[in-house]
């Protein structure tokens, strides 16, 4: 999937991804997508929960070896 930022939060315990994503997402225009890799596995229930809360499109995650990717679309 084409991206237009990406965070790479792997290492960071919650809300930490979370938090970067939204700092990320307030610097992109609408419609954007923002790819975000994670290694918490807390990360898939916290980011659901942001896209619900913010409006922001979860298109989709995928885990790949302990790793979890995001792909965010910007409101």
């Amino acid at each position: 999937m084409e991206f237009n930022k990406e965070v790479d939060a792997r290492g960071l315990n919650c809300p930490l991804p979370i938090l970067r994503a939204k700092k990320a997402l307030a610097e992109m225009n609408s419609g954007e997508v923002l790819r975000v890799v994670a290694t918490d596995p807390g990360s898939v229930r916290d980011f659901q929960a942001f896209a619900k809360q913010t409006g922001n499109h979860l298109l989709e995650h995928t885990v790949n070896d302990r790793e979890f990717v995001f792909f965010m679309q910007r409101k």
